[in-house]
């Protein structure tokens, strides 16, 4: 049984790794496009492609539970919120390199952990508390606060990772809700926002490249997801979470390959305070919760 335990967790270490992957080639081809394209013009055909892809799953577990929602009120918040990240996020890369973009958006894990205890009534001890300390410090050098990097582009960064750390905050309190509901009323959100949006800045596809690099833009993202899924499946949260800063490994590499960018000291310093409090706070999590089981079957 340990041997397949472990195959197990590597398997699903294999499988986030690749997730990551999948996340960034999507990334670099949004910061690709939105230096032709409008953001809500990317969006929109990214939503359209995603849907595709996701059409057949719906249609195997049936449409009766988009309606039947629990919580419709905190479901809608989080559509709005998932929404706003997406075109925060987009539109941050306009303007600043993927490692930028990635190094903020991965301190999300230190909001989720800072206000749990206000919204999901969870009890965070010293250790935790510290670390997010660590992280809120991270998130300061990265942004640079002398002047030299802070500005529009930088807090927007912010605020997008904040709307994902909300998104993740009431995934937890909609537990319920399958994943594929939340994902379809997810790009629902985006797609409708790009169709108000692309009548006042809409650009005439210039070539067949063009499309495929819109199209895959959800085909890709909706891969990722799926792997990320199955890498939460065959291993436990301690052993792939942290693996998801391996995007800011593929950020740093496809933003030198394909932009030139070479990352500033400030956001190195900073990626390496989050990456570091990030793990802690997961590896911490994950066992307090062992010790809870534990406790639980000791009863």
């Amino acid at each position: 049984m340990p041997a397949l335990i472990s195959s197990a967790a590597r398997s699903g270490a294999f499988v986030m790794l690749l997730a990551t992957l999948m996340f960034s080639l999507n990334d670099t081809m949004g910061k690709w496009l939105v230096a032709s394209y409008s953001v809500g013009q990317v969006v929109l055909i990214r939503s359209v492609a995603a849907l595709i892809v996701l059409a057949p799953f719906l249609m195997k577990t049936g449409w009766r539970p988009l309606f039947a929602l629990e919580r419709p009120g905190l479901q809608v918040a989080r559509v709005v919120a998932s929404t706003a990240e997406i075109f925060l996020f987009y539109a941050a890369l306009q303007f600043l390199p993927l490692a930028d973009v990635m190094t903020y958006l991965l301190a999300a894990p230190i909001y989720v952990a800072a206000v749990s205890p206000l919204v999901l009534g969870e009890k965070v001890g010293w250790r935790r508390w510290s670390a997010i300390l660590v992280g809120f410090i991270g998130v300061v050098i990265a942004l640079d606060p002398s002047g030299q990097a802070l500005g529009l582009p930088a807090l927007i960064c912010v605020i997008g990772s904040m709307c994902f750390a909300f998104m993740m905050v009431t995934a937890r309190s909609l537990r319920g809700t399958p994943d594929t509901v939340l994902v379809f009323w997810q790009i629902v959100g985006a797609a409708l926002v790009g169709i108000l949006w692309v009548p006042f800045d809409w650009a005439p596809v210039a070539s067949v490249g063009d499309l495929a690099l819109l199209g895959l833009l959800g085909i890709v993202a909706m891969l990722a997801h799926v792997l990320v899924n199955r890498a939460m499946k065959l291993a436990d949260a301690a052993t792939v979470a942290p693996l998801q800063y391996a995007l800011l490994f593929w950020a740093v590499l496809f933003g030198y390959l394909f932009f030139g960018d070479v990352p500033r000291a400030s956001i190195v310093v900073g990626a390496v305070l989050i990456m570091a409090s990030g793990t802690y706070i997961v590896l911490r999590e994950q066992q307090l919760k062992r010790r809870a089981a534990q406790a639980a079957t000791q009863v």
